[in-house]
């Protein structure tokens, strides 16, 4: 993606690219492997490995102010890339580049302990997303409240619905901006009402970070809260520009691939 020359670089990616050598899913288990290896030892032994490329040479720099939303099939290679930007995977090829704080939330039940109550949890996940911050109940008092769990936050959570889940889960990760934050897909677990309120919220806190990489299947909520689009496919990037062109060329993309899809079913 290109910038400006007088926009501030925060992160900067080069030539990513991540892939799976498939033979080691082969086999499933000892005595396939042993008797593979006794059977035919050279093609074994000296097989050519198959490669899944799943990140594929993707480039792209993230400026100051930037809202990106990334668009793609399932199994495009958006979780990844967004686990390389995050420093929780090392690509094979290329490099991650920044000097700012990153913070990213793939999963509304990460960090959580089932049989501690939703406050315990509410603290523990604050003091783990927010480690600078020294008196961490107040901004999770203020989380709990947004939350709108009342009673229900003093139970374990382990008897919370997957709704109550994301309505604490969600209020904690929106309650402090940050450097760069990305957002992986963390608004599907919310019930539509609890949606439209945190709306507003998430579009404040977005806006008050340095940049923002919010993936989301839902064009609705990419148009809402970003001004530029990537979409992906195949480890790809095949589109990076402006919002409303970005969502055009997805849903266009989309129709494209089913009617091939339809069309090797009737073949």
């Amino acid at each position: 993606m290109p910038s400006t020359s007088n926009s501030e670089i925060l992160l900067s990616a080069k030539n990513l690219s991540v892939f799976y050598e498939l033979e080691h899913f082969y086999h499933h288990g000892l005595r396939d492997v042993f008797v593979s290896a006794l059977t035919h030892p050279l093609d074994y032994f000296f097989k050519t490995k198959e490669i899944l490329p799943v990140i594929n040479d993707v480039s792209f720099d993230i400026t100051r102010g930037m809202r990106l939303g990334i668009l793609g099939l399932n199994g495009s290679g958006k979780t990844t890339l967004c686990r390389c930007l995050a420093g929780m995977m090392t690509p094979q090829k290329g490099q991650v580049s920044t000097q700012s704080e990153v913070k990213a939330i793939f999963d509304t039940g990460t960090g959580i302990m089932p049989e501690l109550t939703g406050r315990e949890n509410a603290y523990l996940i604050g003091r783990l997303l927010f480690p600078k911050i020294r008196d961490i109940k107040p901004l999770m008092d203020e989380a709990i409240e947004f939350s709108e769990l009342d009673h229900f936050i003093d139970i374990p959570f382990r008897q919370y619905s997957k709704g109550m889940q994301a309505r604490l889960m969600l209020s904690i990760i929106s309650s402090q901006s940050s450097d760069i934050i990305i957002l992986d897909e963390v608004l599907d677990g919310a019930d539509y009402s609890f949606q439209q309120k945190l709306s507003h919220r998430m579009k404040k806190f977005i806006n008050s970070s340095g940049a923002s990489i919010f993936v989301s299947h839902s064009v609705e909520q990419i148009r809402e809260v970003c001004d530029q689009v990537m979409v992906m496919e195949k480890g790809k990037i095949i589109f990076s520009g402006q919002r409303e062109e970005g969502i055009q060329f997805y849903l266009n993309n989309q129709k494209y691939s089913s009617l091939n899809q339809m069309k090797g079913f009737s073949a």
